[in-house]
């Protein structure tokens, strides 16, 4: 048969190893902003004082607050492994059961933000527009890992992924909207309005990227 009759089926290509390490320390460094400040809040909580100014919506019952930032950290730092292909490959074992720990700290995260929202006087400072957002977040991340355990368990890896990085870009909105807040403030003015936009885009555009790497990568790796 001559070459012009055979169909070329391009190689899957691997991901450069050092690329996995770049992203991982990216992830790190947005990871690192809320994390910081949760520990921070609980340092206070706990009497301790610190940098952090009291908030007195959470001095009566401060579990749920507590439960989020825990639930976030290690929603946070279990994901950035979770999200390098060469070490998911060598590390297969772990990954299945840091896989299942992920989902329950997503779900408190879940959990506990909609406790917050819905049960809390709101931030000093937010309007209802936040209020929508977080209602919108919440939903949207409890669908994608509801999602992506669903295809992980019909072993649809390609789908388990995107959905999973999905999950893991609405929860590190908090570290974006450092940036995106001081976008909308420069380009607004401060104010109520302005402080909610730039909460929202900072969720907006984790999606908008990870959207972005599901594309590029899909059908690149294998399990």
């Amino acid at each position: 048969m001559s070459s012009q009759g055979l169909i070329e089926v391009p190689a899957r290509t691997r991901p450069d190893p050092r690329s996995g390490w770049r992203l991982a320390s990216g992830l790190l460094l947005v990871s690192a902003i809320p994390i910081t400040i949760g520990v921070l809040r609980l340092i206070q909580l706990a009497g301790w004082g610190g940098p952090v100014p009291a908030e007195p919506r959470f001095g009566a019952f401060p579990v749920a607050i507590v439960v989020h930032i825990a639930g976030s950290a290690t929603f946070a730092l279990l994901g950035v492994l979770q999200l390098l292909p060469r070490f998911r490959r060598g590390h297969r074992t772990w990954h299945r059961r840091s896989g299942r720990a992920l989902i329950v700290a997503g779900g408190l995260v879940t959990g506990s933000a909609l406790w917050l929202t819905l049960f809390y006087d709101p931030q000093p400072g937010t309007g209802p527009l936040l209020y929508g957002f977080r209602i919108i977040v919440v939903a949207l991340m409890t669908l994608s890992m509801v999602k992506g355990f669903a295809a992980i368990r019909r072993r649809d890896i390609d789908s388990h992924r995107a959905w999973m990085t999905r999950a893991y870009a609405l929860a590190l909105g908090a570290g974006t909207q450092v940036f995106t807040e001081g976008l909308a403030d420069a380009a607004l003015g401060t104010g109520v309005l302005a402080g909610d936009l730039g909460k929202g885009a900072g969720w907006a555009l984790n999606l908008v990227i990870a959207e972005w790497a599901i594309r590029r990568n899909s059908g690149r790796f294998t399990p």
